[in-house]
């Protein structure tokens, strides 16, 4: 392969604080431009007289580096379908899940390794190239931006949403294509624990594991969603910038991992 063109980026950021191809602060305005590569008499390669970089550039290269998915048709539970990012809801249901607590002390059912089928509620997904978000949704119905998120009760999901893999393998496309792989990771993986804070997660008595518990015990056909908390992004907020704590809707999350 040969050098042909270099893209310059500019920022009113202090450079000093910048760390080189870290996108800039959300304060922060930015310019682009597009250089051809000359030649020498020397053989020595340089950057030519450059021309703003374009939204047309931008697709051109994006589909040379091969970072565009082919056209796919969408089933009617994707919500977003982007090269970046894979949106997507499933009904609540029951499912077969699999529990081996570290500590199943005090549990009836879950005491020892078991499979069981039992209720989950409708959740949401966001796929994104380094994560996957897990949420809860309050309905079992196809949400819309304004539809609250909640915290999913999956004991594989951190108190920030995202998915602890373990030694589960991740999907290698970020397409529709893969959505049965993603669900497989999340709802054929053995449970062995919550993860720190998770118990925070829910209302009631008894804590996350004693709902699984009494769900295990197949008593009830429908998830308690009432006893799931509103998801908020108090978790995700670095030390010393002020924790929202305010709920977060389906199109908040969206926004926020584009950002990401």
């Amino acid at each position: 392969m040969a050098l042909s063109a270099a893209i310059l980026l500019y920022q009113t950021e202090s450079p000093g604080g910048h760390h080189g191809y870290d996108s800039p602060g959300a304060s922060a305005s930015a310019f682009a431009s597009i250089h051809p590569i000359v030649t020498e008499a020397a053989g020595q390669p340089t950057i030519g007289a450059g021309t703003a970089l374009t939204r047309a550039h931008l697709r051109r290269w994006a589909e040379a580096l091969d970072r565009t998915a082919p056209p796919e048709i969408l089933p009617e539970n994707v919500l977003v379908a982007h090269p970046d990012m894979l949106v997507w809801w499933v009904p609540a249901q029951t499912r077969s899940a699999y529990f081996a607590l570290s500590s199943g002390a005090g549990l009836d059912v879950l005491s020892e390794r078991i499979v069981r089928p039992v209720p989950y509620p409708a959740h949401l997904f966001v796929a994104t190239r380094s994560n996957l978000g897990v949420y809860a949704l309050p309905k079992s119905e196809r949400p819309t931006a304004d539809t609250q998120v909640l915290h999913s009760p999956i004991l594989n999901v951190f108190i920030d949403g995202r998915l602890c893999w373990g030694n589960i393998p991740k999907p290698k496309r970020l397409t529709p294509s893969a959505i049965a792989e993603y669900e497989s990771a999340v709802f054929d993986s053995w449970s062995t624990h919550p993860n720190p804070g998770q118990e925070l997660t829910v209302k009631g008595k008894g804590g996350l594991l004693r709902l699984w518990d009494e769900l295990a015990k197949g008593r009830t056909r429908t998830f308690p969603v009432k006893r799931l908390r509103p998801f908020t992004f108090a978790a995700r907020a670095q030390a010393g910038r002020t924790q929202r704590t305010t709920s977060v809707t389906v199109g908040k999350l969206i926004a926020v991992e584009t950002r990401r």
